[in-house]
């Protein structure tokens, strides 16, 4: 009767390890299939984040996409008090160089872009690749318009076009043709009328492009809040900015100069215009004495 108690209580005593090591078998076997799962859940929110950023350009600055206004944002968007632009990657809108309007004051007001000469039917291009947010019709201000977010935080507007060859939502690359020039809305002559703006706040376009020489000022662009708009206000501003010590650092980042390389540029020509040691351009770009400059290259002198 003992003999057969004690062997009742073995088996059962070994059911309860052999139970509990598969219960730790199976935990230790759940262990990497757990991991596996987080590692999935977390490759899939950063894809869909990716997906939504590549969806909407801009994703972390903007609040918002709508179709509806050029100038959809309120009191209620946060503007950063500074925030660099960068302008690699561009494509002048159109080849022509005339300015016959610039931005600021016209007419007893404001003037938000150039206004750039260009004939009816004239091929006009994308400044940089993004998404196409508007295109309308406004009779009595920019006629037939495209507005295009850019994933460096700018939109671009294009005016008083003939035509119109894209269509809301659509992605477009630099370079990209979106319209044809015309003299539509309110507008006195063929031309293009081209604005920058980054949430709603008028950059002048002077500032970003150089349209006699077709090509960009520099590779980026500082955004300072309040003194973007036109040249007496970013004087106005700048000069506001250095009453505090905080910002007075970003007044003096916006007055970094840049050179872009040209034929015949050297260390020790630049460092002369510039007023500025060849070991401090050496220092502020990342070269050496024997770099060779290559025609185009911007080098940051201050």
């Amino acid at each position: 009767m003992l003999i057969k108690i004690l062997r009742t209580l073995s088996v059962a005593a070994f059911a309860l390890v052999s139970v509990n090591t598969s219960a730790q078998d199976l935990l230790a076997k759940q262990a990497p299939i757990d991991r596996k799962l987080k590692s999935v859940d977390s490759l899939a929110l950063v894809r869909q984040i990716e997906t939504e950023q590549a969806f909407y350009p801009a994703y972390s600055l903007y609040p918002e996409w709508s179709n509806e206004r050029v100038h959809a944002y309120g009191k209620d968007v946060t503007i950063p008090d500074t925030f660099r632009i960068d302008l690699t990657g561009f494509c002048m809108p159109t080849p022509h160089t005339k300015i016959t309007s610039k931005c600021g004051p016209r007419w007893r007001r404001m003037h938000n872009g150039l206004d750039i000469k260009v004939y009816i039917g004239d091929t006009i291009r994308a400044a940089f690749s993004g998404r196409v947010r508007i295109v309308r019709y406004e009779r009595s201000g920019y006629g037939k318009y495209v507005v295009i977010r850019h994933d460096n935080g700018l939109e671009t507007i294009y005016g008083h076009l003939s035509k119109q060859l894209v269509k809301e939502d659509q992605f477009v690359k630099a370079g990209e043709v979106i319209g044809l020039g015309g003299n539509t809305g309110r507008s006195t002559g063929s031309h293009l009328h081209f604005e920058t703006r980054l949430l709603g706040q008028v950059i002048n376009p002077e500032f970003l492009f150089d349209f006699p020489k077709q090509d960009i000022v520099a590779d980026s662009y500082l955004f300072i809040k309040g003194a973007n708009m036109y040249n007496y206000q970013r004087t106005r501003a700048l000069a506001a900015l250095k009453k505090g010590d905080m910002k007075k650092v970003t007044a003096a980042a916006n007055s970094i100069r840049y050179h872009k390389i040209k034929s015949g540029d050297t260390l020790g020509s630049i460092s002369r215009k510039y007023h500025v040691s060849i070991d401090k351009l050496c220092s502020l770009n990342g070269i050496k004495r024997n770099t060779v400059l290559r025609i185009g290259q911007v080098l940051r002198c201050s």
